[in-house]
């Protein structure tokens, strides 16, 4: 048992490191794989949900600063117009792990379809990272990543992404 709370907890604290690392000894047969699936799953949700609940209701204390306020319509239009896509990749995206669920509390998603789209997103995720472990070292140079740009592919992402944000909803 301590060794699924400890993949739920470093899921909840890290990512992938750590994970991945336990989904080798999985396949190893040193750790139950469905166990190990589960608890990154459920840690890696349960990170990306505090966020959404320590700040949803709170998080408008934003608004006092002028420059930030401005955009928070934009803001919420633009979660509001893709919440479900938002919430659903946002595991897949680490750089933006974080920045999702409060775009989404300062947007006010529903709490019920934020837990379940989260949820949804976590067991893809740990089940995605599982597989890549599973089929190998080649798999991630199947699609390009171990050139020595792969690791910029996350900061384009979260540029990109607040860049997207902020953009006024087009009438």
């Amino acid at each position: 048992m301590l060794p699924y709370l400890t993949i739920a907890l470093l899921a909840v604290l890290e990512g992938e490191i750590y994970y991945s690392k336990v989904c080798a000894d999985a396949m190893a047969g040193q750790l139950n794989w469905a166990g190990v699936w589960c608890a990154g799953a459920l840690g890696g949700s349960i990170g990306d949900q505090f966020w959404f609940y320590l700040l949803r209701g709170r998080i408008h204390w934003l608004d006092r600063f002028p420059k930030l306020a401005k955009y928070r319509d934009a803001v919420s239009a633009r979660v509001h117009s893709h919440e479900s896509l938002m919430v659903l990749s946002g595991r897949f995206l680490p750089g933006l792990r974080t920045a999702i669920p409060v775009a989404c509390a300062y947007a006010g998603v529903p709490p019920l379809k934020f837990t379940t789209l989260n949820l949804i997103s976590s067991f893809a995720w740990a089940g995605a990272i599982m597989l890549f472990v599973k089929l190998g070292s080649n798999a991630l140079s199947a699609f390009g990543l171990s050139a020595w740009w792969g690791p910029l592919i996350p900061a384009l992402f979260v540029i990109l992404f607040f860049r997207w944000l902020s953009l006024p909803k087009k009438s």
